[in-house]
C-alpha cells in the first residue's frame, strides 16, 4: 500500500510539474508578444498651439501645459529604456500658423531628458494642423518600412484644413503597420461634445478620434494629470510594464 501512495504522490507532483512549465511558457509567450508590440519605434506628436495656455472650465486650473508636462515627465523615464520614441511639436514658431509642425527629436532610447527639455522651453501659441503633424510623424518613423506607433496628445480639433480620416485611409494604403493613438486633453468645443455617462460634466472628443479608430489604435478621452499617465502608459509602455507601474 505504501509503494501505491508513493507513486500516487510521485505522480501528483510531476503532473503539477507540468501544469507550472506550462503556465510559464504561456507567460513567456504573452510577455514576448507585449514586448514585440510595445518595442516598435512611437513617435509622440504633442499640441503646443494657443489653446494648451488655458485653463480648465473654472479658470482656476494650471493651463493645459502645466499638467500635460506633469503627465510626460513622470510616464517618459519609465519607457524610454526599452522603446525608442521621438517628438514632433506643432503649434508655436516663425512660420505661418499653420506650418509651425517641428520634428524636434527622432525616435531614440532613453530620449526622455530631451524630450521633457523640449516641450519646458514650449510657449503655446497658433493653430492645431495636427493632421500634417500626424503624417509627419509617420514619416519620421519610416512607416512604409516598419512597424510605426503615433501618439498624438491634442486638446482640441483640426484647424488647418487638415481631414484625419482621409489620412488614416492614406497612411493604411501606403502601409498595414502603422498605428495611430489619440489622446484628447480637455477637448473643448461645439462641434465635438458629449455628456460623459458618468453624469461629471462634458468631456470633448475630437474628431480626429478616426484616425485611432480606423488604424487600430486606442482613443482616450482625459480630464486630468492622472487620466493623462494612465493613457501615456497605456498607448506608449509595454501592457505588463504599464501594469507594473501603477
Amino acid at each position: 500500500m505504501r509503494p501505491f501512495r508513493t507513486f500516487c504522490r510521485l505522480a501528483i507532483i510531476a503532473l503539477a510539474m507540468v501544469w507550472t512549465w506550462h503556465v510559464a511558457v504561456a507567460q513567456a509567450v504573452m510577455v514576448a508578444e507585449d514586448d514585440t508590440a510595445c518595442t516598435d519605434d512611437a513617435m509622440l506628436v504633442f499640441d503646443g498651439s494657443g489653446s494648451m495656455a488655458s485653463a480648465g472650465y473654472n479658470e482656476l486650473e494650471n493651463p493645459r501645459i502645466i499638467e500635460a508636462l506633469d503627465a510626460v515627465r513622470r510616464v517618459l523615464p519609465k519607457v524610454t529604456g526599452y522603446r525608442r520614441i521621438g517628438l514632433v511639436v506643432y503649434g508655436p514658431g516663425p512660420r505661418d500658423a499653420c506650418q509651425n509642425i517641428d520634428l524636434r527629436l527622432a525616435p531614440a532610447f532613453n530620449s526622455h531628458q530631451q524630450i521633457i527639455a523640449e516641450l519646458e522651453r514650449l510657449e503655446p501659441d497658433g493653430n492645431t494642423p495636427l493632421t500634417q503633424a500626424v503624417r509627419d510623424a509617420a514619416e519620421a518613423l519610416k512607416f512604409r518600412e516598419k512597424p510605426a506607433v503615433v501618439v498624438l496628445v491634442t486638446d482640441g480639433e483640426e484647424t488647418c484644413g487638415g481631414v484625419p480620416c482621409r489620412l488614416a485611409a492614406s497612411l493604411l494604403g501606403e502601409a498595414a503597420a502603422v498605428t495611430v493613438h489619440v489622446i484628447g486633453f480637455k477637448v473643448r468645443g461645439r462641434f465635438f461634445q458629449w455628456r460623459s455617462q458618468s453624469g461629471g460634466g462634458t468631456r470633448g472628443q475630437t474628431v480626429s478620434r478616426c484616425l485611432a479608430d480606423m488604424t487600430g489604435g486606442k482613443y482616450v478621452s482625459t480630464e486630468t494629470t492622472e487620466e493623462l499617465v494612465a493613457a501615456l502608459q497605456k498607448t506608449l509602455g509595454c501592457p505588463v510594464l504599464s501594469e507594473a507601474g501603477r
